[in-house]
This record gives C-alpha cells, structure tokens and sequence, in this order.
C-alpha cells in the first residue's frame, strides 16, 4: 500500500504490481503465465511494470487462470487507455512507452506529452469531440501518456516547436500562461530539450506535418507522422530516414536552448499581462 512518502503508481503500475505478485504466489514464471495466456513472456513482463497497458481479454484471462474473480478486469478498466485513430493508439500505448529517445516537430501546438491538463481540455474541445465526455476521455488519457516523464529511467525528450505555437490563443490568456510556465519548468530538466524555431528562420522542411520519431532499446527506430487529421506508424527503414532527414534540417534553424527558454518566458509573461 503506498502512503504519501512513497511513489504514486498509474492504474497501468497497480495492475502490474498485483499480476506480478499473484503470479508469484501462484509458482509460476513469466514464461509459463505467458504460454498459459498465449502471448510472449515479454508482454507479461512489460505489463508487470507498467510500461504496457493489459487488454480487457488478458484481464479476464488472468482471472480465469488464477480464480481471482473480476479483480484484474476492475483493475484493467480502471486504466483510461489512449482514444483515437488505430495509428495513434499504437503510438501511445506500444511505441512511446518504451521509448529510450523521443524526439519531436510541432509547428501548431504543444505536444501532448507537453500539455497542461486545461490546454489539453481546450485542444480537444477544438478537435470538435461529439461529447464532453469524449473531451474528458481525451484528457485523461493524454495524462497518463504524460507519467512516462516522471519515471525513474524516464526517456530523453527533444522537442522542436514554431515560434508560433508559443503566440497561438487555445483557451484563454490564463490557459496559454499556465501551459508555457509548464513549457519553461520542464525545459530546466536534464532530461528535456527544447527547442523553438524563430520566425525568421528560413526552415521549409517541417510545414507538411508535425511528428515525431521514437528510439527504443530492443526495438527498430519508429517514426510517426500526423497530417490533416490522418496518421501514419512505421518502422520501414526509407520512411524513418525521411524522418529522420527532415529532423535534422528543422534543428539546423531552431535556436539553441537557451535562447529558446527565454522565448518561452518572454512570451509567457506576455500572455500574463492579458489575463
């Protein structure tokens, strides 16, 4: 039981830590609980740790084989998993939890591993969700996403942004304030760098579409793209050296870090003197 010393586990890390520990009692290795779920002991593992969310079907496995009754299944739909289009649910809930390096273009706004809870709430009111339930789904599960920074091996961010997306209203002077404090906080962290391109800079490379590229330990460099509402994931090698290519001629224009924190705070303060 944690108490207010110890860390707060996600609803993903308490599944895990139960399935760890039932699966102890029971005698039985990650291998042999993965043969009997017929899935790779590798899923287990990850699902034990909390770096991959259990599907509904794996929770109600896991009830049947140890005889707990629905207890993993209430534990797994305690998890909000990540709503939208198949490619970006694989991104949020397979490819970036095991990232080891994520690195990201974002010309338009604050990327979501980025956003404060109110500015989240504002982008997806944006997105025309069809119901403020929707919205809410949204925004949980774009937290959760974001408990991957607080971690202890959590992954290396870079992050490049248009000037723009530091000038651009979503919300309320309040909302854009609050987001870009956030911006200049996470900025002073040794794990995150942020970068911003100025106006001026005669960068062409990142107006098709903001993405972002995902290095992982035991797994192939994985880009992502988003463009107009559509998306695609992959590991194919021309497609992530595209990426790769465009990330590199974005970061040749953007200014260093810390010319980019100072206009962060410069446009943070002037979002405070409209509120």
């Amino acid at each position: 039981m944690e108490n207010d010393l110890g860390p707060r586990l996600t609803p993903a890390q308490r599944f895990g830590r139960e399935l760890s520990r039932v699966r102890r009692e029971a005698g039985l290795t990650q291998a042999r609980l993965g043969k009997r779920l017929e899935c790779s002991s590798s899923l287990v593992a990850h699902i034990e740790i909390g770096d991959r969310n259990p599907k509904p079907d794996f929770a109600a496995r896991c009830d049947q084989i140890f005889g707990t009754g629905n207890l993993f299944s209430q534990l797994c739909r305690n998890i909000t998993s990540p709503t939208g289009p198949e490619w970006y649910v694989r991104w949020a809930e397979q490819i970036e939890p095991g990232a080891r390096v994520l690195r990201s273009w974002n010309p338009l706004l604050v990327p979501g591993l980025f956003q404060t809870e109110a500015y989240a709430r504002a982008v997806f009111r944006g997105a025309l969700a069809t119901s403020e339930q929707e919205v809410e789904d949204g925004v949980s599960a774009r937290l959760r996403r974001q408990l991957i920074l607080e971690r202890e091996k959590a992954p290396s961010v870079w992050a490049l942004m248009d000037e723009g997306v530091l000038r651009r209203l979503i919300g309320s002077p309040e909302i854009m304030y609050e987001q870009l404090d956030r911006l200049a906080s996470l900025a002073t962290r040794q794990n995150i760098l942020i970068q911003i391109l100025a106006p001026e800079a005669p960068c062409t490379a990142g107006w098709a579409s903001a993405f972002s590229i995902a290095e992982s330990v035991n797994a192939p460099t994985v880009a992502s793209v988003e463009s107009a509402g559509r998306g695609e994931v992959s590991a194919e090698h021309e497609f992530v050296s595209m990426m790769w290519n465009r990330y590199d001629r974005i970061r040749a224009d953007v200014c260093p870090s810390t010319q980019s924190l100072d206009m962060i705070k410069e446009a943070r303060d002037q979002w405070k003197q409209r509120m």
